[in-house]
């Protein structure tokens, strides 16, 4: 009986009395007759009692009321120069690019005309033919720079996620091993791996499932001074018909190296991928699991934290320097914030600035978001009920969840969302809150969802003026257990605004507004132990 009592005591740490005695009738005959064998979810106790703390009540702060204008705009969103760098771009050098083989496309183009630096940050690369002719890119790049003096000095570093990048016999770091084994002086690969997947529970918990614990999850892919920010990973489904946003960035040297200095500070607190297959930790660095938590994570956020300080020193003696000079020919009307949340390593920069972001969501202001998995964290979903923006939220359906079809556990996770979602659903009608505060399905055949960030309308704009993009998701993971990325982008210019006004509107056009009948549909059933496991999922997918 050794087993049902160690699991009564996980799930009496994560649920109520009432659900947690019911959750343990059901189990123990399960776990009696797995006793011998034992299991690794016991091992996860640990994490699940690190429940998310309740948020604390957010005041609007004095004068933060939506503006008009261009100089009620730069007003309204001074404030995020004083936490993060802020780099000032034309609104010509942004381009939001709209489907997956248009993504595609560009980071092969990008590769291939690079001669300086190619540095590609993802959770994963692919097996397939795409993702092999993404390696055949680089290696001509390479093999280019190596036999012509315009580019000898041509870099490529890839960083991805060490648990996703090493499962099965062939995966990413097989895929890029022979690029490592040829290139050497000019290769770098590097692997992430999570602090908190150490001991007992990084040796049972099942490979298909380690990543669950935290895992490296930016998503950049830059080249020279282009860079593109997005929540696509490198595999042939968000090449062809997993909808995501991306957006790129050309000619902004300084955005690029900001994400270039980011990415290699990731990676140096990596494992490194050595030509033989094996892995490495760099001199003077802890490892990140045989070495001791917290000495790991207090060297790797000095690391990263040196790359944010570094660009604010930077900015500031420009900033002098630029008072003396007359302005550029072109137009600096567009300002570019990078948000960093890495909250394992004690990084919050991303979750701050939301979290300001919507309390200053003031009322006649609209703020559409999208997240492919729809699980905002307590603090987020507090400010959206009870400060005054409209929401339109766009989720998806549970047929374009990518987990829809899935085996085992994991093909209960739509099922799951769909439970979110109608609990959110309901709370926002006792809330008496369905006039500010939609909810709306992603719908298309034969394709899944993955899109996430939001798009900001300030009272008296038919256009939005600011859009965060990149890999969060507004969830438990984001906030508490991965290293995130995105950008803030806040415009004047028109052009760019009716960019992300279109590529909004055409998201948002093939969903359907959530209403009472929604939940009526059989496909909407959600099954007891889906429900008993809905917190197991919220924290972990």
């Amino acid at each position: 009986m050794a087993a049902p009592m160690t699991w009564r005591r996980l799930v009496h740490s994560v649920y109520s009395p009432a659900i947690a005695g019911v959750f343990s009738r059901i189990s123990d005959p399960f776990f009696r007759a797995q006793d011998r064998r034992g299991s690794a979810m016991l091992l996860l106790a640990p994490l699940l009692a690190q429940a998310e703390p309740a948020p604390r009540h957010v005041s609007r702060p004095t004068g933060s009321a939506g503006a008009q204008g261009s100089d009620g705009l730069c007003s309204h969103f001074r404030w995020m120069a004083e936490q993060v760098p802020a780099f000032r771009v034309p609104g010509a050098h942004i381009q939001i690019l709209t489907s997956p083989d248009q993504f595609y496309q560009a980071v092969k183009a990008r590769i291939s005309s690079a001669r300086r630096r190619v540095v590609m940050a993802s959770l994963y690369l692919g097996t397939g033919q795409l993702e092999q002719e993404l390696v055949d890119c680089m290696e001509e790049a390479l093999q280019y720079a190596k036999e012509n003096r315009r580019s000898p000095d041509l870099k490529v570093s890839v960083l991805l996620d060490y648990t996703r990048g090493s499962r099965g016999q062939i995966n990413s770091r097989t895929m890029l091993l022979p690029l490592l084994q040829r290139f050497t002086s000019q290769m770098r690969v590097s692997l992430y791996h999570t602090p908190d997947l150490r001991g007992l529970l990084r040796l049972l918990v099942p490979q298909r499932f380690n990543e669950t614990i935290g895992v490296q999850h930016i998503k950049v892919y830059l080249f020279d001074d282009s860079v593109i920010i997005s929540g696509a990973n490198l595999s042939d489904s968000y090449f062809t018909n997993r909808q995501d946003r991306y957006v790129l960035l050309e000619n902004c040297r300084e955005v690029a190296d900001f994400f270039s200095d980011l990415v290699e500070a990731v990676g140096d607190v990596s494992l490194q991928l050595q030509p033989d297959n094996s892995v490495t930790v760099q001199d003077g660095m802890v490892h990140p699991y045989k070495g001791n938590r917290e000495d790991f994570s207090a060297a790797a956020r000095k690391r990263i934290m040196e790359v944010m300080s570094s660009a604010r020193v930077r900015q500031q003696q420009q900033r002098l320097s630029r008072e003396e000079e007359a302005r550029n020919e072109e137009e600096e009307d567009t300002w570019v914030f990078p948000l960093v949340q890495m909250k394992p390593l004690g990084i919050r920069t991303d979750e701050q600035v939301t979290q300001r972001l919507l309390t200053d969501a003031g009322p006649d202001s609209t703020v559409f978001l999208t997240s492919g998995y729809f699980n905002l964290t307590r603090a987020y979903m507090r400010l959206v009920l009870e400060t005054g923006a409209s929401y339109r939220i766009l989720t998806a359906s549970p047929e374009v969840n990518g987990f829809f079809g899935a085996k085992g556990i994991a093909g209960a996770i739509p099922a799951a969302y769909i439970h979110i979602a109608r609990q959110f659903y309901n709370r926002v009608r006792q809330l008496g809150q369905q006039e500010r505060v939609h909810l709306h399905e992603y719908h298309r055949p034969q394709w899944t969802f993955h899109a996430k960030g939001l798009w900001y309308y300030l009272r008296g704009q038919d256009r939005p003026c600011l859009t965060l993009i990149g890999s969060p998701n507004f969830g438990y993971r984001s906030v508490h257990r991965d290293l995130e990325a995105q950008i803030a982008i806040v415009t004047e210019n028109e052009a760019l605004q009716s960019q992300l006004q279109e590529e909004q509107e055409t998201l948002y056009r093939r969903s359907m507004e959530v209403s009472d009948s929604t939940f009526q549909q059989p496909n909407r059933y959600v099954k007891l132990w889906v429900k008993l496991v809905t917190p197991l999922i919220k924290n972990f997918f």
